[in-house]
C-alpha cells in the first residue's frame, strides 16, 4: 500500500511539523474524550443529573466513535488524505464547541455522540499519513509519535481541562478541546501539503478484504477486554469523593497519575509485543484481570489509590499490541482497520461505563466498578483463547504474515 512507502520528499524539519501537527490532534481528542471523566461530580451538578448519568455522556461520545469510525473511513476512502483529515479536525472542532454550549442533558447527550463521529476516522487515516512520510523501517516509530498525543491528552490533558472545569466552568474544557482541534486543522493546512499522486483505495476492495477472522478476533478483544480500565476511569473521581474521602483537589492528581501510567503502558505495549508477538496480549489481559480485582480494596486510602489507578492504567499497552497486530494482518484493509481499532476500543469506552453505572445504580457502591471490570478482562481473555485456537488452527497463517511483514 501507499502508506509503506515515501509518497513526497519532505524534508525532516517539514516531517517533524506534520507529526507534530497530527499529534495535537490526538491531543485534542483524547482530551476531549476523557475530559468528562474528572468533571463528572461539577457536570451532574449543573445539569441536575446523577453521576451515572453522566456516565452515559461517555457512552454516547464512544457510541459515536464506533458510529463514525468505519463509516467516514469508507465514505472518505476516495478523498485526498489530507482533505480527510481537515473535514474530521473541522467536525471535532464543531461538536465540542457545540457541547461547551449545550444547554441541558439531552443537548449535550446529542452533541457527545456527534463530536465523536470523527475521532476513529481521524487516526485511522493519521497514522496512515504518518507512515507514509518516511521509509518502511521507521513507519512504527513515527506512528507511535502520533498515537503519542493520545497518551499525552491522559498525562496532561485531562488533568488540565479537570483543573480549568473546577477553576471556572465544566463548559470551557469543552471550549479549550474545541480551540486545540481548530489549531490542528490550521496547522494541518499550513505544514501537511497535497499529494495529487496518492493512491486512494476503493472503498469497496477494504470492505472485502476486511471480512476476516483474523481482523475481527484482536477488535473483539478490544471491545470487551478493554472495557474493565473505562469501568474503573469513568467512575474515578466520584470514588474518590465518596469512598477514598478526599478533597476535589486530588482528582487532577490522580488523573495525571493514572495518565502516567497509561503513558507508561504505552511504551511497555509495544516492547512487549516486539517480543512475544500475540501472546503478550493475553499476558496483558491476566495483569488486567488481577489490577482490577485489587482495586475495589485499595480505594480506602489516597495512597493505595493513586498506586493501583497507575497499574490499572497499564492496560493502555493493549492499544499498541493490538494496533499492531492488525497493521500485521490487515492486508487490503489498513485503512478500515486502522479506523475500526479505535472503534474497537471505544466500544469499551462504552461498554465499561455503562456496566459500571449499573452495578452502582444496584446499590453495589462504587468500588464495585473494580469487579465488574475484571469481568470483561475476563471475557476478553476468553475471545484471546478463541483468537490463539483459531490462529492454530489456520496453520500459523498469521505467524507467518507476521514473520513476513517484518
Amino acid at each position: 500500500m501507499s502508506s509503506q512507502s515515501q509518497e513526497a520528499p519532505y524534508s525532516p524539519a517539514r516531517i517533524t511539523l506534520i507529526v507534530f501537527s497530527l499529534a495535537m490532534g490526538g491531543f485534542g481528542i483524547g482530551t476531549g474524550e476523557f475530559a468528562i471523566m474528572g468533571l463528572m461530580p461539577g457536570v451532574a451538578q449543573d445539569l441536575g443529573v446523577s453521576e451515572p448519568q453522566v456516565g452515559h455522556l461517555i457512552s454516547a461520545y464512544a457510541l459515536g466513535v464506533v458510529v463514525g469510525a468505519p463509516l467516514l473511513a469508507i465514505s472518505g476512502a476516495r478523498l485526498y488524505r489530507r482533505h480527510l483529515l481537515i473535514m474530521l479536525m473541522g467536525a471535532y472542532a464543531v461538536g465540542n464547541i457545540a457541547s461547551a454550549m449545550a444547554p441541558g442533558y439531552g443537548t449535550l447527550l446529542a452533541f457527545r455522540f456527534i463530536a465523536g463521529l470523527p475521532h476513529g476516522a481521524y487516526f485511522g487515516v493519521a497514522a496512515l499519513v504518518a507512515a507514509s512520510l518516511v521509509p518502511v523501517n521507521r513507519r512504527a516509530k513515527v506512528v507511535s509519535l502520533v498515537m503519542m498525543g493520545l497518551t499525552l491528552a491522559l498525562l496532561i490533558g485531562n488533568p488540565l481541562a479537570t483543573i480549568l472545569g473546577q477553576s471556572l466552568d465544566w463548559r470551557y474544557a469543552f471550549g479549550f478541546v474545541g480551540t486545540i482541534a481548530a489549531l490542528t486543522g490550521v496547522m494541518i493546512i499550513v505544514f501537511l501539503p497535497l499529494n495529487r499522486d496518492e493512491v486512494r483505495q476503493s472503498p469497496f476492495s477494504e470492505i472485502r478484504a476486511f471480512n476476516r477472522p483474523a481482523i475481527w478476533y484482536p477488535l473483539a478483544i478490544g471491545s470487551i477486554g478493554f472495557a474493565g480500565m473505562f469501568c474503573v476511569f469513568s467512575y474515578m473521581a466520584p470514588t474518590l469523593l465518596e469512598v477514598t474521602g478526599v478533597s476535589p483537589y486530588w482528582i487532577p492528581i490522580a488523573l495525571a497519575v493514572f495518565g502516567l501510567g497509561g503513558f507508561v503502558g504505552n511504551i511497555l505495549g509495544g516492547w512487549l509485543f516486539d517480543r512475544l508477538g500475540f501472546r503478550s496480549i493475553g499476558l496483558m489481559l491476566l495483569w488486567s484481570i488481577g489490577m482490577l480485582l485489587l482495586y475495589p480494596y485499595a480505594t480506602e486510602t489516597i495512597w493505595t489509590m493513586l498506586l493501583t489507578c497507575f497499574l490499572v492504567a497499564l492496560m493502555v499497552g493493549l492499544g499498541p499490541a493490538l494496533q499492531t497486530h492488525l497493521m500485521d494482518v490487515a492486508h487490503g484493509a489498513q485503512t478500515l482497520a486502522a479506523a475500526s481499532h479505535h472503534a474497537a476500543f471505544n466500544v469499551a469506552n462504552a461498554l465499561g461505563p455503562w456496566l459500571g453505572g449499573m452495578a452502582i445504580s444496584a446499590g453495589l457502591g462504587w468500588q464495585s466498578t473494580g469487579y465488574v471490570g475484571a469481568t470483561t478482562a475476563v471475557a476478553g481473555l476468553a475471545i484471546f483463547m478463541l483468537a490463539w485456537r483459531q490462529q492454530a488452527t489456520a496453520g500459523g497463517e498469521t505467524e507467518v504474515a507476521v514473520s513476513q511483514e517484518r
